[in-house]
């Protein structure tokens, strides 16, 4: 009987429409989802079509995160934590945009939010015969990955050569089974309209965050902005409001229990259909470390910050981030172990080889494929706490190694014939690399990047011989300087501590930049054969483990048949479901909305439980305007359904079965944190802020009712 029930558990996972909650979806599958059957009361082209205005059109990729147009002037909604980094980057000792907010009364006021892009799909089309004809004489894994790569850079620099406001991203699904050509308009002109109050937009903060009841308005108001002739430019005071073909409407009845939902976004990264030598990798050796590094430098950051109110503002951003994947990666591992999966999974691949083991045909093309997958990650173990410390050293390591090391790996690769370089490694790349150096530079701060390298460098002085990172070890050799001296003379005799001064390194020559003499420049010299060895090591591992994973895909589509959704991978996706509260635990039960009731009643005045008073305030009088649900009687603040999202879809639009808006997607719940590896039908749930939420607040608490207006809400 358990073995009944573990099969029909992963049976769930392959069925297409048996719940339309699993699976994020590609908008070329909706028509196989019998969406109207499940109550979508619009038309399936209404969402998505290749000939006719849809509401994809609306949805973009911004930030990390998703948004999406909400009015014919280019005005976003988004969560405020994909609006966090624009905000840190903006902010300043005397005008804290974190904590107080922001508010721009006119056009005129809107602050730009560096680094920020938005990419609205334009086209997408699948290239597979194109990719897989161009590499079907090569049989090494290696050589055909890099044959694939070349493909796929000569497709998508033909499309985009000329247009400065195109990107073009050919993306591999199933694991190189198929290849969509994604089509961009790249918008580079975004500014913040409205954001409340840290004390709403992270109510909370890090204890609730992942948590269900939750009572934190999640949501910020941004606006896109190009050129008088339309195309995607550079901030400029020349430039207008960018006019979508389409934009949402906010949904005009209130919500209930039961009722359809549907979410387009962005997803990031799933690994459904990963095997269990992946699972057991990332449960027991990747996950902990990282936990372990992030916690680390998270204390690191508060020790170096203490009393320091503008380095807090510095590092702010970059600690939310690092703070939300560890609490993230900690659920993971809770999820897993809790719910046996990786011994789940096990007993999933012996029923596939008992399959595949019943015929002789089957068992010669896919006999194979855990004895492979298996060798590549024994491999894989052989170098990994030299792996950690060297990853740590580029990407922990202060932003001036960091810097370094980009500017001499671009340099070295730019030096080699086209190609032997790494895919991605032009001219214009290093270019775009340059123009974005003060974003790079957001979240220096001296103090704080010092301690991260005397940090990383203490990491890899530790390290047991055979492990040991060799571009690091004249610094430990010269016994006439500490650790930390090394590192304040570092600091002291580098012209990469300036964002400015990087820029004109980009423009260097590679020998000018081996002659400069500069501490940083050198000890990016002494790493990059390390790190040209482990990129040839990954890039080995990488080609060999996907056509081992394209294999079991193959043989997952034969046995189960070709309702199969791809791992999310940052390309658009649909997925649906009904709001619906879960049983967390024995004789628990938590109801799908939160209300304004639950602010009040968390609020303890102190961070990160201190509501606004004047919201206290509102709540108190009743003065919900009208806001307020009906049967609640209350703001509903934030509601639960059963969508299939993962990060990336943070400030997705949720939308009715009108199309219209409800809400923003931004948290999965912490008792289905393995949601990226599988569906949970009884636990996993998105949590969202209830539009009626991000409305009230606009116009009660932040006194924005234009923004209403402009979106077309009555007040």
């Amino acid at each position: 009987m358990k073995k009944i029930l573990t099969i029909f558990t992963f049976l769930l996972f392959f069925t297409a429409s048996s719940f339309a909650q699993e699976g994020m979806w590609l908008l070329n599958q909706l028509d196989r989802l019998d969406l109207n059957n499940k109550g979508l009361k619009i038309n399936v082209s209404d969402i998505y079509s290749k000939d006719n205005p849809a509401l994809y059109q609306a949805v973009i990729q911004l930030g990390g995160g998703t948004g999406s147009f909400v009015s014919g002037e280019g005005l976003i909604v988004t969560n405020h934590h994909v609006a966090y980094a624009g905000l840190q980057r903006a902010a300043t000792k005397e005008h804290d945009y974190i904590t107080d907010g922001f508010l721009a009364k006119n056009r005129n006021d809107e602050i730009s939010a560096h680094g920020y892009r938005a990419r609205l799909l334009v086209d997408m089309k699948d290239v597979t015969s194109e990719i897989l004809d161009a590499v079907k004489n090569f049989t090494d894994p290696v050589e055909r990955g890099t044959a694939v790569n070349k493909k796929i850079s000569e497709m998508s620099d033909a499309l985009k050569k000329g247009r400065d406001d195109a990107e073009i991203n050919i993306s591999e699904m199933y694991n190189g089974r198929q290849y969509i050509l994604f089509e961009y308009k790249v918008i580079k002109d975004i500014r913040i309209v409205y954001a409340p109050p840290l004390s709403v937009g992270n109510y909370g903060g890090e204890t609730d965050n992942w948590m269900w009841p939750r009572h934190t308005g999640d949501f910020t108001f941004m606006r896109a902005y190009v050129a008088p002739d339309g195309t995607g430019k550079e901030y400029s005071q020349d430039n207008v409001p960018y006019k979508p073909k389409v934009w949402l409407k906010v949904a005009k009845e209130g919500l209930d229990v039961g009722d359809f939902t549907f979410i387009l976004g962005f997803p990031g990264q799933t690994t459904r259909y990963r095997t269990s030598n992946s699972i057991e990798w990332n449960q027991n050796k990747n996950y902990p470390y990282s936990i372990k590094d992030f916690k680390e430098i998270i204390a690191l950051a508060g020790e170096m910050t203490k009393n320091d109110k503008a380095g807090e503002i510095k590092v702010a951003s970059f600690v939310k981030g690092l703070a939300n994947t560890m609490k993230n990666f900690e659920g993971k591992v809770s999820g897993m172990k809790k719910t046996n999966y990786l011994q789940k999974k096990i007993q999933f691949e012996k029923d596939f080889m008992e399959w595949v083991n019943s015929d002789n045909t089957r068992k010669q093309k896919y006999g194979d494929i855990f004895e492979k997958d298996d060798a590549l990650y024994k491999k894989l173990a052989e170098t990994k706490e030299h792996d950690n410390v060297f990853n740590d050293l580029q990407g922990f390591g202060g932003t001036p190694l960091g810097i370094a090391s980009n500017i001499y790996f671009f340099k070295k690769e730019l030096a080699k014939p086209v190609n032997e370089r790494q895919p991605g490694i032009t001219e214009q790349a290093l270019n775009n690399f340059a123009d974005g150096m003060e974003d790079n530079y957001s979240n220096y701060y001296e103090p704080f990047d010092k301690a991260l390298l005397v940090r990383s460098l203490k990491m890899a002085a530790n390290l047991p011989s055979g492990q040991r990172v060799k571009g690091v070890e004249y610094i430990f050799n010269d016994k006439s300087k500490s650790i930390e001296q090394f590192v304040n003379d570092a600091f002291k005799n580098s012209k990469l501590t300036d964002p400015e001064n990087a820029k004109k390194i980009c423009k260097m020559s590679l020998k000018e930049i081996e002659s400069m003499n500069d501490p940083f420049i050198a000890m990016a010299m002494n790493l990059y054969p390390e790190s040209e060895k482990i990129n040839k090591e990954n890039l080995e591992f990488g080609s060999k483990v996907s056509e081992v994973r394209k294999k079991y895909i193959e043989g997952l589509f034969e046995w189960k048949g070709t309702g199969m959704y791809p791992d999310a991978n940052g390309t658009m996706r649909f997925t649906s479901g009904n709001i619906k509260g879960y049983r967390p635990a024995d004789a628990v039960t938590y109801f799908p909305f939160t209300t304004l009731k639950g602010v009040v009643e968390k609020n303890t005045g102190e961070e990160p439980f201190d509501a606004p008073a004047e919201l206290v305030k509102l709540y108190e009088n009743k003065d919900f305007g009208k806001w307020m649900d009906p049967k609640l009687n209350d703001v509903t603040v934030a509601f639960t359904n059963q969508c299939d999202i993962t990060g990336g879809n943070s400030g997705s639009p949720v939308m009715n079965a009108n199309g219209e808006i409800i809400g923003l997607a931004f948290d999965g719940n912490y008792e289905a944190m393995i949601g990226d590896w599988q569906y949970d039908y009884d636990l996993q749930r998105t949590i969202c802020v209830d539009i009626r939420y991000v409305l009230f607040i606009t116009e009660k608490l932040g006194k924005a009712g234009f923004i209403l207006d402009e979106i077309g809400v009555n007040r």
